[in-house]
């Protein structure tokens, strides 16, 4: 499934994409990754559903303009309207990584009405943050200025640690490739760099209020994220369910696609 429409927003260019008919299911991507970690899963559930697709502001296919701010509050507000500029009202929800934050904020700060949330291998509260985020917040812009085959290195064996079993090379050429040009580059480095905790601590304080099914699912062997962080996050959420999935790594999409699957239509058809 391809995000080829246009949601202008705030001087920003969203891309997005919808297919199928029914109930609307809207899938959320997280960092440092786009849309695409989900498009199989929009093709496999678009026979039931109106599945949409976005890249956020800063990644994949949308404008990544030096100037707009890319932190989780941006995020969120670029979600509630783009959740309003198609006409959704209570949408199923399901968001990865960085995505989770963004979902969790628009429905408790910006008040964006859902049917219900899944998160999976979510960023959403803190701690967060790996040696390497922390390395990129010391060095925005010097590292905006490495030779871009130092910087591709750098992106590949990143984006290959989040994989459990190992991405493929498509996969990993696939999921890279947004980084790779001349905009991509400091965009890359500065979605990490503005990374702000301060928004996970607002979510963490307010997730008692969530009093839609949220179910969290994560890979029993990430890497990025731990299951403990996982855990902890359902018992914040009123009436949360939470399960693991043995061999899979942060990037479940692709360690375990099967048993996500099933987990998705389990869930979406509850």
């Amino acid at each position: 499934m391809d995000v080829d429409e246009r949601f202008d927003w705030e001087g920003r260019s969203i891309a997005w994409g919808r297919a199928g008919s029914g109930p609307p299911v809207v899938f959320c991507h997280g960092t440092p990754f786009s849309s695409r970690v989900w498009s199989r899963y929009a093709d496999a559930l678009s026979a039931d559903f109106t599945v949409h697709l976005w890249d956020m502001p800063g990644y994949g296919e949308s404008s990544m303009h030096p100037d707009h701010a890319v932190d989780f509050g941006a995020q969120a507000k670029a979600f509630a309207a783009l959740l309003e500029h198609w006409g959704q009202d209570r949408p199923h929800v399901v968001a990865h990584d960085f995505g989770g934050a963004v979902s969790l904020r628009a429905t408790l700060a910006e008040k964006a009405a859902y049917a219900s949330l899944m998160l999976v291998d979510v960023v959403a509260i803190p701690p967060s943050g790996s040696p390497f985020f922390q390395f990129v917040k010391r060095y925005p812009t010097t590292l905006d200025e490495l030779p871009p085959y130092i910087h591709e290195a750098i992106l590949r064996a990143y984006v290959s640690a989040a994989s459990h079993r190992g991405l493929r090379e498509h996969e990993l050429a696939e999921l890279v490739a947004p980084w790779r040009t001349e905009a991509g580059q400091p965009a890359f480095y500065r979605q990490i760099a503005q990374y702000d905790e301060k928004f996970l601590a607002e979510n963490e304080r307010s997730l008692g209020d969530l009093s839609i099914p949220v179910k969290v699912l994560w890979g029993r062997d990430d890497a990025w994220i731990p299951p403990a962080t996982g855990r902890r996050l359902a018992e914040l959420i009123p009436g949360a369910s939470y399960a693991e999935v043995p061999d899979a790594g942060h990037l479940m999409q692709y360690d375990a696609p099967v048993a996500l699957a099933t987990a998705l239509r389990e869930w979406l058809y509850f």
